[in-house]
């Protein structure tokens, strides 16, 4: 396989909303809330569906993947409940091999709920279900060994199981690749993503959020200098100032794409990165592969939802 994915096994709800139910409801625009299960049942309860989607970060860059011709498969904790079983199928049907036999799991199927606003921002809340306690058994060595890369996501990474899962899978994989994911996310693993970032990851992609927050970086000249010292890829997307990629003393730009009819900016990170690692692994120079990111994510925010068709 070119690439397999481990990320978190959720079910995306998409539902469209106004900013008052924002505000009511004690939510953040544009940023991710974990909430138990009784939260999530009683937020979805009160809203009219759009869809739903097989989701979860890096599940939405390799169905990205898979849609431009490349050999994927994905590894994420469900249970044997109806939204897994809808999970399982979602994968198939974009031609994903999923590596996780699933059983009754005492926690459901993990949900996130997408709620859009008429601005296009989208706001998550998000069950994380039994998607958050994928542990080592759930590791599937031998579809890590023969991936040319392991794609992982930072949403995922906890202490105790997961993060044990995640030493697995890095210590027997090719080469590895992982998203920042949210800038919560980095704060609160701080100094666990800076050791993942300078020693054991090939690829880092983030926000400039993120990756300032990360090192933290006064301005984005530090984040630069920061990068360049690395001699990894740092991939990073700038919203309307495009993206870049820095790789030793080299720094790769592609400006953003204008005009669009931006309707829902979900997915559009998980894309991104899935267009980049399309490039990236089949022989497309760095530039190349930034504008093939660009190109994905700006077809995606054109429309509602994380997928391209």
């Amino acid at each position: 396989m070119k690439i397999l994915g481990i990320g978190n096994a959720i079910v995306d709800v998409f539902c469209k909303v106004d900013d008052n139910f924002i505000a009511q409801n004690n939510l953040t625009k544009s940023t991710m809330k974990l909430v138990n299960e009784d939260e999530i049942t009683k937020l979805i309860s009160s809203l009219k569906i759009e869809e739903t989607v097989s989701g979860g970060s890096v599940a939405n860059s390799i169905v990205g993947l898979s849609q431009l011709g490349n050999e994927v498969g994905f590894i994420g904790k469900v249970s044997d409940d109806e939204l897994g079983l809808k999970y399982e199928e979602g994968l198939k049907k974009e031609k994903v091999v999923y590596f996780y036999k699933k059983k009754k799991e005492s926690i459901p199927t993990g949900t996130c709920l997408i709620l859009i606003t008429p601005d296009s921002e989208r706001t998550m809340v998000t069950f994380l279900g039994t998607a958050g306690k994928i542990n080592e058994k759930d590791i599937n060595v031998d579809a890590v060994k023969g991936s040319e890369m392991l794609f992982l996501e930072g949403y995922l990474w906890d202490e105790g199981e997961p993060k044990t899962a995640f030493e697995k899978a890095i210590g027997c994989s090719n080469k590895v690749a992982m998203s920042l994911s949210d800038l919560f996310c980095v704060e609160r693993h701080k100094t666990n993503f800076l050791e993942l970032v300078k020693n054991k990851l090939d690829i880092t992609f983030a926000n400039e959020q993120e990756i300032m927050s990360l090192i933290d970086a006064k301005n984005f000249n530090d984040v630069i200098n920061f990068a360049k010292r690395l001699e990894k890829l740092i991939v990073i997307t700038r919203g309307d100032k495009g993206s870049l990629a820095i790789k030793s003393e080299e720094v790769f730009e592609c400006s953003a794409k204008k005009n669009l009819n931006i309707v829902d900016l979900t997915g559009a990170g998980d894309l991104f990165a899935g267009g980049f690692l399309h490039g990236f692994l089949n022989g497309k120079n760095i530039k190349e592969s930034l504008e093939k990111g660009t190109e994905l994510s700006s077809k995606v925010i054109q429309i509602i939802g994380a997928r391209l068709n």
